[in-house]
């Protein structure tokens, strides 16, 4: 392009920059001046837009994509020679940073709002911002501008380094050097999983809804469990859902029933999905391939810590073959008991629940009840309870924020400083209270990163903690199930991992890290609540809080969890390497690959006959393909920083202070083996996760 052209071309684009900064500010000046005008105080440091309207979600949308359609046209008109930090990297980097925020605010609208108007307007929005920059990443046009910097070199920070590869990785990954004709194939590939996909979660509600049983059938149910059955003709309706077929596989004494439950529930899906799951597979191999890759499952695991399908078949053939010894001992418990109740009949997978429910009666400390234990958790005194265990834990300072704005009246807001700086660390909101219209799930939804801009301005960290906790009613304390309480103090660790780090980028920011790593934080947390030192501080019986949890009850709750451990991981294990086995290799006869594995994984426990796990795990079709490895993965990860940081003093200061600032600070700016490593002072291993199930476990 002759020299006066670029130089035209490059004013038009400053010029439009100018119209699309002038029509986004303007709405964010009406948003702020509407704002203003309830008397709400704003929050220094975040962009975050709350309680938005329809009109004012699908306009906010217009603005982000319009925006960032110019930023990516300008870097895409640079000369190829005059690439440089400054007009690459900077304007994109900038563009993250300050537009995340804003995306964020249109997209969590659909989880929270009391408008369905405004929660419509931001599914919508949240489908074009998605379609949008999908389109961003495939644009050949701005990857040859980033890979020429790349290649250029030259003195860079690591970030910024670790920064430009990502981006160039990241487009390549969407095919951006593809030929046109293999762009079009690609395409129509993830056209046909999408449709795929979509079908084998259909198939899995289309089979028969329930089945019949006669009480004598249903013999040890509990009376309100039978009570509340639906009777057609003189027998009781049971759903093959879980809310019904976990029970049943638990309580239910008649051998026979679990048998025919755990076969039904298992044959979800049939043999459709088992085709299905066949064509996914060879068009994600396909996919794989036309990028360069051998299998679909080295391209999953290329950006994780695994870093490819061998490591990852190395890494669960050894946890597997470590926890056979303790598997064993535990099948033999259940075996000799099931031999005493039915005499000489083989032990099947639909008797595990049931055996393993009766093992833990006998092995509890005391008769053990979860309708007592919920009486210890009041949901203010666990939620007083985790702030002040993650304060005094990781040295930061919690401040509620009364008087900004928020979208319903029981959302709290709380700032967070350093405890020893006083430098503000980022804010989170707690929208923990159950009400129509409001996402199902706990959560925590990132709504700003933590970053720097080039101006040299610093974006602090917002986050959001999503439940649906009973609210109090008539005047009677919300109580808390046990496993609500660790899944709160699970999440809220992802709320500190979010605002604890000190990235540059935000694309290295709090959760933006390693997929490997990112539910590490809330599995080694999840141990304090296990411990009487710590569970009683989130406790109090509710009719008198000063009553904390008994270290009955603790023991009872740790004892519960780590039962049978081996023969439960046992289990993941064996859909892990389904998982890793069928995405690795080409044309793999799903029935005969786990005929054949079941009972080498399972030591000799045959697979239930007429199923085949394969047909009924949506994480195959969707979300985690390649990649269900990953959360024991995580769990041998948190079991060595444990073991190593924590097990001998769960309230150590020094230690929860090392741990925010060498491993929760540096985001994804580093290698995350490398850090964990760094702070271990040595590689981990499977080592302290194997010794802990193995002292653990009955």
């Amino acid at each position: 392009m002759p020299k006066e052209k670029k130089e035209r071309r490059i004013l038009a684009f400053t010029g439009a920059a100018a119209l699309v900064a002038v029509g986004l500010n303007l709405l964010l000046s009406a948003i702020n001046t509407h704002r203003k005008n309830t008397k709400k105080k704003g929050l220094p440091g975040s962009s975050v837009l709350v309680d938005l309207s329809a009109s004012e979600i699908s306009k906010l949308a217009d603005c982000i994509i319009a925006k960032s359609k110019e930023t990516y046209d300008r870097v895409a008109s640079i000369p190829l020679e005059k690439v440089c930090y400054d007009n690459v990297v900077s304007p994109l980097a900038d563009l993250e940073a300050q537009q995340f925020p804003l995306i964020q605010s249109c997209v969590f609208q659909w989880m929270v709002s009391a408008s369905v108007e405004a929660r419509n307007a931001s599914l919508e929005a949240e489908k074009r911002l998605d379609a949008h920059f999908l389109l961003s990443r495939k644009r050949e046009d701005v990857y040859r501008v980033i890979k020429t910097l790349l290649d250029k070199g030259g003195r860079i920070k690591l970030a910024a380094k670790r920064y430009i590869q990502n981006m160039v990785k990241e487009m390549e990954r969407h095919g951006t050097r593809l030929s046109p004709s293999k762009r079009i194939e690609m395409e129509r590939i993830k056209s046909q999983l999408d449709e795929l996909s979509l079908r084998y979660i259909e198939n899995l509600s289309s089979g028969p809804k329930y089945l019949l049983l006669s009480e004598q059938e249903l013999a040890g149910m509990p009376h309100e469990f039978i009570k509340d059955l639906e009777n057609i003709d003189g027998k009781r309706k049971i759903l093959l859902t879980n809310y019904h077929v976990t029970p049943i596989l638990e309580h239910c004494k008649v051998g026979s029933t679990r048998k025919l439950i755990a076969t039904a529930y298992g044959q979800r899906g049939g043999k459709e999905n088992l085709h299905i799951l066949k064509k996914m597979v060879q068009l994600r191999i396909k996919f794989a391939q036309l990028l360069g890759y051998p299998n679909y499952a080295d391209f999953a695991t290329e950006l994780r810590m695994a870093r490819s399908s061998a490591k990852v078949f190395q890494f669960l053939e050894e946890v597997s073959s470590n926890l056979t010894e303790l598997a064993e001992r535990e099948l033999n418990l259940l075996k000799d008991l099931k031999r005493k109740e039915e005499g000489d009949v083989p032990l099947g997978m639909q008797d595990l629940p049931y055996y393993m429910k009766r093992a833990e009666e006998e092995h509890l400390a005391f008769d053990f009840d979860f309708g007592e234990v919920k009486h210890y958790f009041p949901v203010n005194i666990v939620l007083s309870g985790i702030l002040k265990i993650y304060q005094d834990l990781f040295g930061l300072r919690f401040e509620q924020i009364t008087d900004a704005e928020v979208w319903h009246d029981t959302v709290q807001l709380f700032s967070v400083h350093d405890g020893t700086a006083s430098e503000l660390l980022g804010y989170f909101y707690l929208d923990i209270f159950s009400r129509e219209g409001k996402y199902a799930h706990t959560c925590v939804v990132p709504l700003q990163n933590g970053c720097s801009t080039s101006d040299g301005t610093r974006k602090v960290a917002v986050a959001l903690l999503l439940s649906q906790c009973p609210n109090e009613k008539d005047g009677n304390t919300a109580l808390l199930r046990f496993t609500e309480v660790v899944t709160l103090f699970h999440e809220f660790s992802h709320v500190v991992h979010h605002i604890c780090n000190i990235a540059t980028f935000s694309k290295f920011s709090g959760l933006c890290s390693d997929g490997d790593f990112v539910e590490v934080p809330g599995l080694l947390l999840e141990n304090w609540c296990y411990e009487s030192v710590s569970l009683k501080m989130l406790s109090g019986f509710h009719q008198d809080i000063t009553k904390s949890i008994t270290s009955e009850m603790c023991k009872s709750l740790k004892i519960r969890r780590d039962m049978f451990s081996g023969l439960k991981i046992k289990q993941e294990i064996l859909l892990c390497l389904l998982d890793q086995t069928v995405h690795s290799r080409e044309d793999v006869d799903i029935i005969e690959l786990v005929n054949d594995m079941h009972p080498k994984v399972m030591m000799g426990i045959p697979l239930l006959e007429d199923t085949n796990p394969a047909s009924c795990f949506p994480r195959l079709a969707v979300g985690y393909e390649s990649v269900c490895y990953s959360y024991i993965w995580s769990q041998v990860l948190a079991a060595n920083i444990f073991a190593s940081k924590f097990e001998d003093d769960l309230l150590n200061h020094h230690a929860g202070l090392q741990f925010r600032k060498k491993v929760l600070a540096p985001g994804s700016t580093k290698d995350t083996l490398e850090i964990i490593s760094e702070y271990l002072g040595q590689e981990p291993s499977i080592k302290p996760f194997i010794e802990s199930k193995s002292r653990s476990s009955v």
